[in-house]
């Protein structure tokens, strides 16, 4: 296996100068981050093809970036850095890993605070990219074959990120590289990585996704928030719950939730607890099922968007949605 990195800088606060912050040009940052990387590697330079401040990013950028590295996996290389915005990291992190599954290695990668100093003409003092880079760079041709995320000296499994602090640089949290990932954060083994077209790139733009996290509120008012949904439903709605999922609901929201679906609508239970995931065992599984909603089986809420992202543009309807939402090998 060839030890060639390619390197992708897609913006980010890495690579950004002045006061405030702002982008430098990519021709201008290229030649300065050549200047710190480690000699002892093999490792070409590219950009994706927006630079942007990751709370930008959509679903069309990562189907783009993918398709940059699915083009150079053709021309032989297997191992990947990317530099990324820290903002949406964890949802970058998390389309690249069911997208591309264990076709190759990737390691995600950013920083809390930029590269070079204010004018740009030198490494800042004070900075955690060149550590975050390096700690890519040299676990990227060590580890097994899947997509991962570096930050503050740990590599985590990208698709359970989550980013828990805003300002620190022990910023995220998520499954250790080196720990197996529990079963019900496992990608199913029917789920191959696909091969992205540019007609996705279209069809991606155009995915609707309406994320709800319930405050307490009255069941009354929580139907009458439905039912201003079904005049244009998204077409998927998170609905995070309390707890393993529990949801204060009665036969007014249940009909609604039917009204929804027949509107090719699909509603998604998840939880708005970080850690633990959905459990079931109590009377609200009955009303899943007269409800006719989804629960949320992912690792964490960036692969649930991931993995809406991508059912969307394996199956073009809405029931099909439904049906192979828990499809796995037999």
């Amino acid at each position: 296996m060839t030890k060639k990195i390619a390197l992708i800088y897609t913006g980010g606060t890495f690579g950004c100068i002045g006061e405030p912050l702002s982008p430098m040009p990519h021709e201008s940052f290229i030649p300065k981050l050549k200047r710190i990387l480690p000699n002892q590697q093999q490792i070409d330079c590219f950009t994706s093809k927006n630079i942007l401040d990751s709370s930008a990013a959509t679903a069309k950028d990562w189907l783009q970036l993918i398709q940059q590295i699915q083009e150079l996996q053709l021309a032989g290389y297997e191992n990947f850095v990317i530099i990324h915005g820290t903002d949406t990291l964890s949802y970058a992190a998390a389309v690249l890993s069911r997208f591309l599954q264990s076709s190759c290695r990737v390691i995600l990668t950013g920083s809390q605070y930029p590269l070079l100093n204010i004018e740009g003409n030198d490494t800042r003092e004070f900075t955690d990219a060149i550590d975050n880079l390096n700690s890519a760079l040299d676990q990227v041709v060590k580890v097994t074959n899947g997509v991962y995320l570096a930050f503050y000296h740990q590599v985590f499994h990208a698709s359970t990120v989550l980013k828990v602090h805003t300002t620190a640089l022990d910023a995220f949290r998520g499954q250790k590289h080196d720990h197996d990932l529990e079963q019900n954060q496992q990608p199913p083994h029917f789920n191959e990585p696909l091969l992205i077209k540019n007609e996705h790139f279209q069809r991606a733009e155009q995915l609707n996704i309406l994320n709800w996290m319930m405050l307490p509120i009255s069941k009354e008012k929580f139907a009458d928030n439905l039912k201003q949904l079904l005049v244009n439903p998204p077409d998927f709605l998170v609905i995070q719950a309390y707890g393993t999922g529990n949801l204060n609901v009665d036969d007014e929201i249940i009909e609604i939730f039917k009204q929804l679906k027949q509107r090719s609508c699909q509603t998604i239970l998840t939880t708005q607890v970080p850690l633990g995931g959905m459990d079931q065992r109590y009377s609200v599984s009955q009303w899943i099922k007269n409800a006719e909603i989804l629960t949320n089986d992912c690792a964490s809420l960036a692969d649930l968007y991931a993995k809406i992202l991508k059912i969307y543009l394996q199956y073009p309807t809405s029931q099909q949605w439904h049906d192979h939402w828990f499809d796995s090998a037999e």
